[in-house]
């Protein structure tokens, strides 16, 4: 079974009608004894999935796992600007061969739209793409 958030153990229990205040017990004992780990999840999920994602989309996957703001922020601490950047460079790259030939103005829009989508800060997805349509003419 892959990790989960103390929020979504604790949304399974509803589910499965166990009363909140066992299932609140029943999770704090997970917590201490470590099968329970927020900052772990957190963690392994911004290691495995930064190299297609932005910071934002990283975030935002986070939150909707259960993943507080503050423990999410730690985790997101290893993806700077460098490692971003690195990723819309390979991201670019890839999808380079499908818009040759296009325009450049609609080649730049795909790209654009492509590393927004991912969650990729506007000055990175900028920078990337007319580095990568510069170098491809």
């Amino acid at each position: 079974m892959a990790p989960r958030t103390r929020a979504q153990l604790a949304e399974k229990m509803a589910a499965k009608d166990v009363p909140a205040d066992v299932a609140v017990e029943v999770l704090d004992r997970f917590e201490e004894v470590g099968l329970v780990d927020d900052r772990a999840f957190a963690d392994g999920w911004v290691r495995s999935r930064s190299t297609g994602r932005g910071r934002r989309a990283l975030a935002q996957e986070l939150r909707r796992k259960g993943v507080d703001d503050e423990t999410a922020a730690e985790a997101l601490e290893v993806v700077d600007q460098d490692t971003q950047f690195e990723a819309a460079r390979q991201l670019v790259d890839r999808k380079l061969r499908s818009v040759r030939g296009l325009e450049r103005a609609v080649a730049e829009r795909r790209l654009f739209g492509m590393l927004a989508r991912r969650g990729f800060p506007t000055d990175v997805v900028v920078r990337v793409v007319r580095e990568a349509l510069q170098a491809q003419a």
